[in-house]
């Protein structure tokens, strides 16, 4: 009887090991395959700025898409992953981080650690997203080098500053002010849209886009069909993003970032019907396929804050009027003489704003874990004044250091040429499959030559 006892016992320890690598393993899935979905978005970013440049440029805009991707996966490994896990508290190190220095055992094969990598790609992933978000916005004029420099100080050091401040169990905004952003819509897109401000601000338009009055010229992009596929890609991918935004917990409830119970079914509810109610917010305002399909990733980005909370028709509601504002928000920012080329500071920046503070005005109230203050007003609104001030302050302060030693901006020439001739060795459209390009003529200016900007 005894050894029959024994004999149970060992089976049934054996039955529970096997199950919590089980466990393990199925999260480890999980992670690897939201890290697989969110290139779907760089594909997406990539035909989206693609079609949105003329075809003088597109190469060119496909080149610099693809090296930010490069450049930040690797500049987190090296210190971003450090910087997520050093400063929730602020701007001192925490215990704990040197596991996340390079060097570290848990930075590579172990068998003892199942976790670190695949969240490590997954926030990876995030960090090229951050910096994908700015590069749509300055094509067309921006140096190659210098917006490599910039797409790694924000989507390897300031974002993921503010997501170890707002995006992490124990950052300070979450302890100190109950700060609730469980869809990184502020420290992803609010901080990418307000540092890509800075940077636009001392970049300045493209030439031909303002007449001497300061009216704006349309600038049209070569293939809007392209750059609407684009943005589906984009959609899809996020579907990914915000499923590595829950935690997966072996063997018992889904958690948000902060450790509140949560589900990925009410992120499944909340997401679709927000994109549903950008795309119509979208419809109403323009009628303009582009817009629509960028006020569905307003709708997404509006209700992120709030997925794990929200009541479907709420985050539908919240979605159409963030779709219905955000192309306001562009074209104010059109008539400022900032030229977004396609809308990015609009989309993303006010997009992420609008729904760090839907979450205080429509959840005030909501608990927190561990002794921490719960969902106000006032909380998100500190909030969102940090994370635009960490993304505008650095962007301007940087991109100002680079427009002063002539390093920003590629010279007049090579972009009324075109940058595709100067930087990419092969031609986009060999066989002349576009037509000539059309001239935005100045009024009142005479040029003495050929058209400054070819519209095409």
């Amino acid at each position: 009887m005894d050894q029959q006892l024994l004999e149970l016992g060992q089976k049934v320890a054996a039955l529970e090991a096997s199950s919590a690598m089980s466990n393990t393993v199925n999260m480890e899935i999980f992670y690897w395959w939201c890290t697989a979905l969110m290139i779907t978005i760089h594909a997406g970013f990539l035909a989206y700025e693609m079609g949105a440049s003329r075809a003088k440029n597109v190469l060119a805009a496909g080149t610099k898409n693809l090296l930010a991707f490069a450049f930040v996966v690797p500049t987190f490994f090296f210190f971003g992953w450090w910087i997520y896990n050093a400063f929730p508290g602020g701007f001192t190190i925490a215990e704990g981080s040197e596991s996340a220095l390079p060097w570290a055992s848990a930075m590579g094969p172990n068998l003892a650690d199942n976790a670190t990598g695949v969240f490590w790609a997954a926030f990876a992933l995030f960090a090229a997203t951050t910096a994908s978000i700015m590069s749509g916005a300055v094509i067309e004029r921006i140096r190659l080098t210098a917006f490599l420099v910039l797409a790694i100080i924000l989507g390897s050091v300031v974002w993921i500053l503010a997501a170890a401040w707002g995006w992490h169990p124990t950052g300070w905004l979450t302890t100190e002010f109950g700060f609730h952003d469980v869809g990184a819509a502020g420290c992803v897109h609010l901080v990418a849209g307000a540092f890509t401000l800075g940077v636009l601000i001392n970049l300045g338009p493209r030439i031909g886009k303002y007449n001497a009055d300061g009216t704006p010229n349309a600038i049209k992009a070569h293939s809007v069909p392209l750059t609407v596929v684009g943005l589906m890609l984009i959609i899809v991918g996020f579907f990914g993003f915000l499923g590595g935004c829950i935690i997966y917990n072996s063997g018992a409830q889904w958690t948000n970032i902060f450790g509140q119970p949560a589900t990925l079914s009410a992120f499944a509810f909340n997401t679709v019907m927000a994109f549903a109610g950008g795309i119509i917010g979208g419809w109403v305002k323009t009628r303009d396929p582009f817009w629509m399909m960028s006020c569905g990733l307003v709708g997404i980005i509006s209700a992120a804050s709030g997925l794990d909370v929200w009541y479907p028709p709420m985050a539908f509601i919240i979605a159409v009027v963030a779709g219905f504002v955000a192309p306001m928000v562009a074209n104010a920012i059109e008539k400022a003489g900032i030229d977004d080329a396609v809308g990015a500071v609009a989309v993303h920046g006010a997009g992420g704003a609008m729904g760090v503070l839907a979450v205080g005005l429509f959840a005030a109230g909501y608990p927190n874990i561990d002794g921490m203050p719960p969902v106000s007003l006032f909380g998100q609104l500190v909030s969102l004044i940090v994370m635009a001030a960490l993304g505008f302050i650095p962007g301007y302060a940087i991109s100002a250091v680079m427009k002063s030693a002539g390093y920003l901006r590629v010279p007049h020439d090579v972009e009324v040429m075109g940058l595709d001739l100067v930087e990419v060795p092969i031609e986009a459209y060999p066989e002349g499959m576009t037509r000539p390009a059309a001239p935005i003529m100045t009024p009142g200016i005479e040029t003495g030559g050929p058209a400054a900007v070819p519209a095409e």
